[in-house]
């Protein structure tokens, strides 16, 4: 394991729909604190992509009329250009129907589980749900429906192979209660901790092929499926070429951050876990465990028809509104409301009159000026106490990220923005003064700053600063920041 690595996923998407913001909030989050460990000088890997197999895609295909490969080429098609119009930097997408990357990882953690004697056979009755692609248990049920999609499940029995969870439960248990694998929020942590405490049960790992073609043959037992759990989760290894023991694999595992949202927790702080403790694997240091997108306050939906598209709102306001308003609008750990209004408000207050209202007043200064040859220099502020306050922003934004506060690292820079609008009031720049060159210095210290605090942000717009500051993109973007 490279000592300077840094390795972010988000989960897989389900391609059972087009994408919707809710994922858009995560691919984003991700990104931020990818790019904010490249400012930082580590070897990132950022990882995302597509979760492609299950009953409900077979039903959801069907019904568009088309075969799932065709349906799921489509869908998948779409979650890779989010990626580019949300201007992400990940470094790789899996699909899970990619027979040359992904089905020969999943095939030898199969067979190492099944070494291990953690796989077996039995008949098995139970509620399943094909929303959650899952065997839910009776007593999770909510007036006999499963309490996400709201559906009665369907009662399915069948013969198929189960992984023995119940085996690591008391180790799960420490590791999550010691912090060995860190949940972001603490909230997160006790609600899964609660849950392990009860015990935890052995899972389906496969279904019959019959009820479930769509999916990757059990490598010694072609009348099984490979279940979801032993798929899905798998790609965080198999895109580093697990089946291979590859260098990407040495290189870059264990995950330092786990991207995920707050529906499928405990398949990845329980489910993950138990299998890597089978594998006899490193386990992810940090679960961060992100809130859903809600909109005027109800659950997007079909039904409804508020599903706010990523693609339609990036087209009106622009890639980095999107992000900005995703990433400062409220808490990470918690719901985020969407409306239109919000949506305005916060980009004209903080956007256009915030950060497009300083850069237009410093240029625009410097412009009227005319310091000629005079180049200020941006090393250093001149004025102790505003080299201070830039001081004191690094300090509260890095902490912040290092917290995953998203939301206070961006208020911290806006602290600043406010900061050097007051000072350029109090100083009354406009007129003439032997000061002027040591305002305008200290200006445009702040502002290549700010454009550096903002690069994981809004890479845009932290570029397009840079660009009207006439500064060099090497020196300004990529600062050697000391964590």
């Amino acid at each position: 394991m490279s000592k300077n690595k840094f390795y972010v996923t988000s989960s897989i998407a389900y391609t059972n729909a087009p994408p919707h913001i809710g994922f858009a909030l995560e691919v984003i989050q991700a990104d931020v604190i990818a790019r904010y460990h490249r400012i930082l000088g580590e070897n990132v890997f950022f990882l995302t992509g597509t979760d492609e197999h299950g009953t409900k895609i077979v039903r959801t295909a069907e019904k568009a009329g088309k075969t799932p490969k065709k349906f799921t080429n489509e869908i998948s098609k779409r979650y890779k250009a989010l990626t580019q119009v949300l201007n992400l930097s990940n470094d790789d997408f899996i699909r899970t129907t990619d027979q040359r990357r992904h089905w020969p990882g999943v095939q030898r953690v199969w067979l190492k589980l099944k070494e291990k004697g953690d796989i077996y056979k039995k008949r098995y009755k139970g509620f399943y749900c094909v929303g959650c692609e899952a065997f839910i248990p009776e007593k999770d049920l909510v007036n006999k429906k499963c309490s996400i999609h709201q559906k009665k499940p369907e009662v399915i029995e069948e013969e198929n192979y189960f992984f023995r969870l119940s085996k690591y439960s008391k180790e799960i248990e420490k590791i999550i209660e010691r912090d060995k694998i860190k949940i972001v929020p603490k909230k997160r942590k006790n609600e899964i901790l609660n849950f392990v405490k009860q015990g935890l049960k052995d899972i389906s790992f496969s279904r019959p092929r019959k009820n479930l073609k769509w999916g990757i043959p059990v490598p010694d037992d072609k009348s099984q499926s490979i279940y979801v759990w032993g798929d899905a989760l798998v790609n965080y290894i198999s895109a580093l070429n697990y089946a291979e023991d590859g260098k990407k694999f040495k290189k870059y595992w264990p995950a330092d951050v786990h991207f995920i949202g707050k529906d499928i927790i405990r398949f990845h702080t329980i489910i993950w876990e138990g299998m890597l403790l089978s594998l006899g694997l490193e386990l992810p240091k940090t679960i961060f465990i992100h809130g859903f997108i809600t909109v005027g306050g109800q659950k997007m939906s079909k039904s409804l028809g508020n599903i706010i598209d990523p693609f339609q709102l990036v087209e009106k306001y622009g890639t980095d509104a999107v992000r900005y308003f995703l990433l400062r609008e409220s808490s990470p750990f918690e719901d985020l409301d969407f409306t239109y209004e919000k949506f305005e408000k916060r980009y004209n207050a903080d956007l256009a009159k915030g950060i497009g209202n300083l850069v237009s007043r410093v240029i625009s200064l410097v412009e009227k000026l005319n310091l000629g040859s005079k180049d200020p220099k941006l090393e250093r502020a001149q004025n102790p106490e505003f080299q201070s306050e830039i001081n004191k922003t690094w300090e509260k934004y890095k902490k912040a990220l290092e917290e995953f506060k998203f939301n206070e690292a961006l208020s911290s820079v806006w602290e600043l923005i406010s900061f050097c609008d007051e000072y350029i009031e109090k100083q009354r720049i406009w007129e003439k003064s032997d000061k002027q060159l040591s305002i305008i210095n200290n200006l445009l210290f702040a502002l290549t700053n700010i454009a550096k605090m903002l690069n994981p942000f809004l890479p845009e717009t932290s570029e397009k600063i840079i660009h009207q500051l006439k500064a060099k993109k090497k020196t300004l973007l990529f600062p050697k920041l000391t964590s």
